[in-house]
This record gives C-alpha cells, sequence and structure tokens, in this order.
C-alpha cells in the first residue's frame, strides 16, 4: 500500500519528498514529468509515497491510483494565491467518493513573503466541507535552505504521516 502525492505542478511536491526521505534540503528545479516513487523508512515503518505529477495532463492519473493507496498527502503553494481555486477543486473532486481517506494537506512555501497563513489555506482549499469521518491534517511547512536539516515542522509531518500509516494497515 502506498501514500498517494498530489497537487499542482509548481507545489514543490518533489522537493517536499527528497527532504522528508534525506532529512535534507534540496530544492529541485525540474517537475516531475509523470510519476516518481520514493521509500521512506522509519523506525516503525516503511512508507512507499507515489507522486504523480501536477500538470493537466497528468491529472487524469490522478483518481486511477487513489482507491489503491492508504493515505492522500496534497501539497498546495501558500503563496500562489490565483491556483489556489483550482487545488481545491481538484481536492475535492478527489475526496469526494472515499469518506474514509485519511488526507493530509501540506501548505508548503510558507517562508515566502505573501504566503497564506494556515486559517487562510483552510478556508481558500474549504477543508472544513470534506466531512467529519475522515482524519484530515493540514500543516504549514517549507523547505529551507538546500543542504540544510528539514525544519520542525518537516518533522512533523513526516511523523505525522508515519502515524497515520501505522494506524491504516
Amino acid at each position: 500500500k502506498q501514500i498517494l502525492v498530489l497537487g499542482l505542478d509548481g507545489a514543490g511536491k518533489t522537493s517536499v519528498l527528497h527532504s522528508l526521505a534525506t532529512n535534507h534540503v534540496k530544492h529541485s528545479v525540474a517537475p516531475t514529468e509523470g510519476f516518481s516513487a520514493i521509500c521512506i523508512n522509519t523506525e516503525e515503518s516503511q512508507m512507499e509515497f507515489l507522486e504523480i505529477g501536477g500538470n493537466e495532463s497528468l491529472r487524469s492519473y490522478w483518481k486511477m491510483y487513489l482507491p489503491k493507496v492508504l493515505l492522500l498527502v496534497y501539497v498546495v503553494d501558500s503563496a500562489d494565491h490565483a491556483r489556489l481555486p483550482v487545488a481545491k477543486q481538484l481536492l475535492h473532486q478527489l475526496i469526494q467518493n472515499n469518506s474514509t481517506l485519511p488526507v493530509v494537506v501540506l501548505a508548503n512555501k510558507q517562508d515566502l513573503e505573501g504566503a497564506y497563513c494556515i486559517t487562510d489555506i483552510h478556508d481558500a482549499l474549504a477543508l472544513s466541507d470534506i466531512g467529519d469521518e475522515r482524519k484530515m491534517f493540514l500543516i504549514g511547512i517549507h523547505v529551507a535552505e538546500d543542504g540544510s536539516e528539514i525544519s520542525s515542522n518537516m518533522k512533523d509531518a513526516k511523523e505525522l504521516i508515519a502515524q497515520l500509516v501505522l494506524e491504516t494497515q
């Protein structure tokens, strides 16, 4: 069983995954063209992440993988205000037919000037409309400087994801 990582192109999915896997920061410039899989081991478990690129031509694949996963990690660019409505629409479409799939929304790029704070992201994505039956989390993160250790928020996100995987297996 995998963890599906989705979000619009440019949200920072690949950089986030690399940071979670290595505990160090490496900004990847090239967007994921297609699919990328990465395994992350923690003391308790081995987690397999499947990232699917976020450009329009790849979004049709998103739904195909959803029934096979334990958890959805949805990455949004907190500073890209213009595209948050699209991110919201896609998220709601994805999860409307699966009321129990846990969702972790990572509000990335919190360090950028003009980035929406967590409450603004919560409202922009209409997360209160998603329902009470599912486990849903929203964490503000940022991928720091190249080579540095990951931020405490990234560590929290990694621990939360690991915990959810253990609970849903």
